[in-house]
């Protein structure tokens, strides 16, 4: 039971870590897709909507100066209030581009460039109106002078800012290109991390699982095994006599009863042979009960032995044994059986270095002349051992001796 216990806590343990893994993993991947989606976004809405509001405040600026710079070459008054109201149009796109770019935030450092810029196009605004007041008063070479010299030099200056301006929103999207390949490869290789993780985890715990099963699965057979063992000698010890490994008294009533029954369904008849030993108590007393039971051991190996294999014998307790002779005749069958066993049991025998003498009696009966049943049978085999115990020397049988 604690081992069991211990399995199943191991086994506990192993499938929370993987759980735990397993929801890390997820965690994880969240996690780095949502870095991931957020640099990706800086990326495309908010640096690439920069990028695209300088370059329009860059377009419109360049066209300002281009449009002020046709007014100073035109002699036509229509066709400079053309170029005047172009001019008009592309410093509206100018306010409104620096405007929105203002309104998208900007960092400390793009702050600081935004207000350079701002004083450089209040510079700008300035030239320009001079340019204008002198084109108003007909004074166009002057304009253009003005327009060479100063209004062009100082839109380039603005024109390099903003170049700058977008240069840094480059570097700075293929920064956060960058870091959002480095996230992706390090969501990568953690996901792939964790899940191998996971998977040599289940791996591991399908091991363990299998070993511990091929182990209580082999620990259950030898345990049927040593059950089945401890059942057959339970067996054995309830039919079957200690001593002598002969049948005992419940197992032969089993078998008489079955001889009987299929002697009255068959016609057959059944003979019993009473085998009592003659002075057995003094054996004992005499030489020890290791001698005695080295005895009872032998008459039963003996009476095995002169019997057929469709016999049975037994021993009832003590001193006393019983054949069971199926198939019988008549009294003449089962007369020469007990001259067999005498016959067997009247060879010499030492034990211990002790020569034994010992004598049997031998009773018979038999199904259905003598009864009809096994209690019957028994009582008149056992009443006829009797006799020839307590008959005289011409009417026993043979005494056993072993030498």
């Amino acid at each position: 039971m604690p081992n069991q216990r211990a399995f199943s806590f191991t086994i506990g343990i192993a499938f929370v870590a993987l759980i735990a893994l397993i929801c890390g993993l997820l965690l994880n991947s969240l996690l780095q897709l949502q870095t991931l989606g957020t640099q990706f976004r800086i990326v495309i809405e908010h640096h690439n909507h920069k990028i695209d509001l300088i370059t329009q405040t860059q377009v419109a600026a360049h066209i300002r100066t281009d449009s002020l710079f046709r007014m100073a070459l035109a002699d036509d008054a229509f066709e400079r209030d053309v170029h005047f109201m172009e001019f008009n149009r592309a410093g509206f796109l100018v306010g409104s581009g620096r405007k929105a770019l203002r309104e998208l935030g900007l960092t400390p450092t793009e702050q600081r460039s935004f207000d350079a810029q701002t004083q450089l196009i209040n510079d700008i605004q300035t030239v320009q109106e001079r340019v204008i007041d002198l084109l108003n008063a007909d004074r166009s070479a002057d304009a253009r002078e003005v327009l060479v010299w100063e209004a062009i030099p100082i839109h380039e200056t603005f024109n390099r800012q903003l170049a700058d301006m977008r240069n840094a929103y480059h570097r700075a999207n293929l920064m956060a290109q960058r870091q959002a390949q480095e996230t992706y490869q390090r969501a990568f290789f953690l996901t792939l991390a964790f899940g191998i993780a996971a998977i040599a985890l289940a791996l591991l715990i399908a091991w363990n699982t299998v070993r511990k099963t091929r182990l209580k699965s082999q620990q259950i057979r030898d345990q049927l095994a040593e059950l089945e063992v401890s059942r057959a000698a339970l067996r054995e010890e309830a039919t079957h006599d200690p001593l002598t490994g002969l049948a005992n008294r419940r197992l032969f009533y089993d078998r008489l009863h079955q001889a009987i029954r299929h002697a009255h369904r068959y016609g057959g008849k059944v003979g019993i042979l009473y085998v009592d030993l003659d002075r057995f108590k003094n054996i004992n007393d005499q030489y020890g009960h290791h001698v005695g039971d080295a005895v009872l051991t032998e008459v039963a190996k003996r009476l095995t032995s002169c019997t057929r294999d469709s016999d049975s014998v037994a021993r009832l307790g003590g001193d006393e044994f019983v054949v069971l002779l199926e198939g019988v005749q008549g009294r003449e069958d089962y007369l020469a059986a007990a001259h067999k066993i005498e016959e067997a049991l009247n060879a010499s025998t030492t034990f211990y270095g002790l020569d034994v003498e010992i004598a049997a009696s031998i009773g018979h009966a038999i199904y259905p002349d003598d009864g009809s049943d096994e209690d019957t049978l028994m009582r008149a085999a056992d009443a006829a051992m009797y006799r020839v115990k307590s008959g005289d020397a011409s009417d026993r049988q043979s005494h056993l001796s072993f030498q």
